[in-house]
């Protein structure tokens, strides 16, 4: 069965960290780009970090740049976003997926920013 399953957000102060995994069946996971996206209330999702299959090239959106890593473990079909001095614009659903050739979404993880 072709799955997504997103964890790790919660509720962080300004200036906080959060790690999110991302764990996906083998049949999405395997020889694919993976990337990690968000959606915020009222806004469009978007692409915020993107990892090769190896995971030797990643690429990041401006807004989140020298803030966020992503990364993967090919071994146990999972992908990763440190994020690092987070911003009350953070604030968002959280989903990972592939970048080209997309399945269905999974859940996502709430990620709120507040003090």
């Amino acid at each position: 069965q072709v799955q997504l399953v997103e964890s790790g957000g919660g509720l962080v102060q300004p200036g906080g960290s959060l790690r999110l995994s991302c764990a996906a069946s083998a049949s999405i996971f395997s020889l694919n780009p993976m990337g990690w996206y968000r959606q915020a209330p009222g806004k469009q999702r978007e692409l915020v970090a993107r990892i090769s299959t190896t995971g030797g090239i990643t690429n990041y959106a401006d807004s989140v740049k020298g803030r966020f890593t992503i990364s993967r473990d090919n071994a146990k079909n999972t992908v990763y976003l440190q994020m690092n001095s987070l911003k009350p614009e953070d604030t968002a659903v959280y989903y990972c997926n592939r970048v080209y050739a997309m399945v269905t979404w999974g859940p996502g993880t709430q990620v709120t920013v507040s003090s």
